[in-house]
């Protein structure tokens, strides 16, 4: 229930600080003056790719936080059960956290090229 409350929270903390910015006049561009305001374009659409992109980097990280610390813990009580097998349990542990590297990082990327379409 308290990660419930930090999540909602963190929602309207960033939907109160994005308010402001999505209510700025947005000029034309190649135009100046004060009639090249929002008010002469013609269409306007405002995507959530912004906030999409950072929820999913968001939950990437965590992701893998939480991963690598399944990985270490694991690794760690099994060469504490049997250390003449350390080496062994060592290796595989980090083919393993690069596996999971690479996919948060292909994972990472992805929401950065997100971010790149969001237009407001």
């Amino acid at each position: 229930m308290k990660a419930l409350r930090v999540v909602v929270l963190a929602f309207v903390v960033s939907a109160v600080v994005v308010l402001p910015v999505a209510a700025q006049d947005a000029k034309l561009k190649g135009s100046q003056g004060p009639e090249a305001t929002s008010s002469t374009f013609t269409s306007v659409f405002m995507s959530g790719a912004g906030i999409g992109a950072g929820i999913g980097a968001a939950l990437t990280i965590v992701g893998a936080g939480y991963g690598f610390g399944k990985i270490g813990s694991a690794a760690l009580e099994s060469m504490a059960r049997q250390p003449e097998v350390a080496g062994r349990v060592q290796t595989g542990m980090l083919i393993i956290a690069a596996l999971l590297e690479g996919a948060t990082f292909f994972s990472l990327i992805v929401c950065i090229l997100l971010l790149g379409k969001a237009n407001f």
